[in-house]
């Protein structure tokens, strides 16, 4: 039987570049989840790889197929936008292994779906001066940038990430990028062990 990695952490603490360096690793055997967002794609994303794009009538086609394992809304500066986790094809927990990157609601839903003992949480963590600080250098590489839905969304994680929500969650380890190739290292260890003994 598969599981289904899951990084989990505020936003700009580095998880995209993380579960890139996962999935180039070829001794690890883990196949990429693509989350589905109605989020406009922002500069440098492409279409299928960070995520799959969609408008709201798709979203609504996938909710009438009852096709969703999981569904998040956000209202942003600019709209509502939806994050979901669509029953597509990607996941088989007979055929092998998973990572992808998810909020503790979507944590707790694919457990849900999943199963507790299927879907495992790494959660990264950096201070917070250091993450504003990365997401203000991203967001300027923006062709059109969006500070009002960068401050908001710094704002949010702070009740979102709170440590009773960490705990209600069963997550007490935490992975600070304050080193990258530590922090890749000691994600590495953990899941070799979890891959040994699954």
């Amino acid at each position: 039987m598969g599981k289904i990695f899951c990084l989990i952490g505020k936003s700009s603490t580095g998880k995209d570049t993380i579960l890139k360096a996962l999935q180039e690793d070829k001794e690890l055997p883990l196949k990429p989840v693509i989350p589905y967002t109605t989020r406009p794609k922002r500069d440098q994303e492409i279409d299928g790889v960070e995520y799959f794009f969609i408008d709201q009538p798709t979203l609504e086609a996938f909710e009438r197929a009852r096709a969703i394992f999981e569904k998040r809304a956000y209202h942003t500066a600019n709209g509502t936008w939806i994050y979901c986790t669509v029953d597509d094809g990607q996941i088989d927990l007979a055929k092998g292994h998973y990572i992808l990157i998810g909020t503790l609601e979507a944590f707790k839903n694919l457990q849900r779906c999943f199963g507790a003992g299927n879907v495992i949480p790494f959660y990264i963590t950096l201070d917070d001066g250091l993450r504003l600080e990365r997401a203000l250098q991203r967001e300027k590489r923006q062709l059109n940038p969006n500070y009002d839905e960068l401050c908001r969304r710094f704002i949010a994680d702070s009740a979102d990430f709170s440590r009773a929500n960490l705990e209600a969650c069963g997550i007490g380890k935490h992975y600070y990028n304050d080193d990258l190739e530590k922090c890749i290292a000691e994600i590495k260890n953990d899941l070799r062990q979890y891959l040994s003994t699954g």
